[in-house]
């Protein structure tokens, strides 16, 4: 993380090596003690280098899902403080650490709860540590299903019933499609037989973006034209570079009228992925898959073997 001057970091320094909000410092300080060592009145206490290793301990450990009050206890195990230099109301509860602002996460494992407690507090270094480390030993379709999918949908239960969280919808959006994007691409593969789009006012293009991520790691490239696509444009990309496969997402139905569909005729396979769809009324001609492991599967079906 760097050197630390003779004189300590201020609390905003710490924040921003660290990537964390200064109110979760001040949090975390209050409840666990887990703040400067030394202080002098009248005067903004300064964090030190042992300071700054206990939080960055902190910071590993609740992205990795674990509760706030046991990563606190394993700082301080790794790092001690003098007992004389805690302060006195920083006793550390043995049960966790609740409240009503969390993202439920439904049964998913403690990475997802550890990017969702990450998400709150806008801790972007922690949110990005932990999808990138999911995807780099588990792979994207995991990534999605275990992580990413139960956070975001938890987002946005938390945002149906209070219309709060839409800064923490963003950021986490940005920082996974930031991860997704970072997946490395095939060099020297064939030019990309798979266009990936999302219906026109469809705005939420991270499923196509895990998809294309997903290919990459199987070899393949693909186009991603990301969200709001009119099917005039998406039209102009099928004429010009006859894709095999073709991908239209859609969230809501508000966004899957299905005469998109139409200028998509003449590719061998059409998907119409995405909640939005309904579930009758498409041609019988287009696939409908309803996760990213059936899309990715499918896709793959009709791609040759990478060289």
């Amino acid at each position: 993380m760097g050197t630390v001057a003779e004189d300590g970091l201020s609390a905003g320094e710490v924040a921003r090596r660290l990537g964390v909000a200064v109110t979760t410092l001040r949090s975390w300080h209050r409840r666990y003690g887990l703040g400067p060592d030394q202080h002098e009145a009248r005067h903004h206490r300064r964090y030190t280098g042992e300071d700054l290793s206990r939080l960055e301990v902190m910071c590993r450990l609740t992205g990795e899902g674990m509760p706030a009050a046991e990563a606190a206890r394993a700082a301080l195990a790794v790092h001690p403080l003098d007992v004389s230099e805690r302060p006195a109301a920083a006793g550390i509860p043995s049960a966790r650490a609740g409240g009503g602002n969390t993202i439920p996460v439904g049964g998913a494992g403690p990475e997802a709860r550890g990017l969702a407690r990450a998400a709150m507090r806008l801790d972007v270094a922690t949110m990005s540590s932990v999808i990138t480390r999911m995807i780099r030993e588990r792979g994207v379709v995991h990534t999605w299903d275990h992580l990413l999918r139960p956070v975001l949908a938890g987002v946005g239960e938390r945002h149906a019933a209070s219309g709060a969280l839409v800064e923490v919808e963003h950021l986490l959006s940005r920082t996974a499609s930031d991860a997704l994007a970072a997946v490395p691409r095939p060099a020297g593969a064939p030019a990309p037989r798979t266009l990936l789009a999302c219906a026109e006012e469809e705005q939420h293009s991270l499923p196509v973006e895990a998809l294309a991520a997903a290919l990459a790691e199987r070899g393949h490239r693909s186009l991603l034209l990301g969200a709001r696509v009119p099917p005039r444009a998406l039209a102009a990309v099928v004429g010009r570079l006859g894709p095999t496969v073709v991908v239209l997402w859609s969230h809501a139905p508000s966004t899957a009228d299905p005469t998109q569909l139409n200028s998509l005729r003449g590719t061998p396979l059409v998907a119409a992925a995405g909640p939005g769809w309904p579930r009758a009324g498409l041609p019988p001609a287009i696939a409908r898959p309803t996760s990213l492991d059936e899309a990715l599967a499918l896709v793959l079906r009709w791609l040759p073997s990478p060289t």
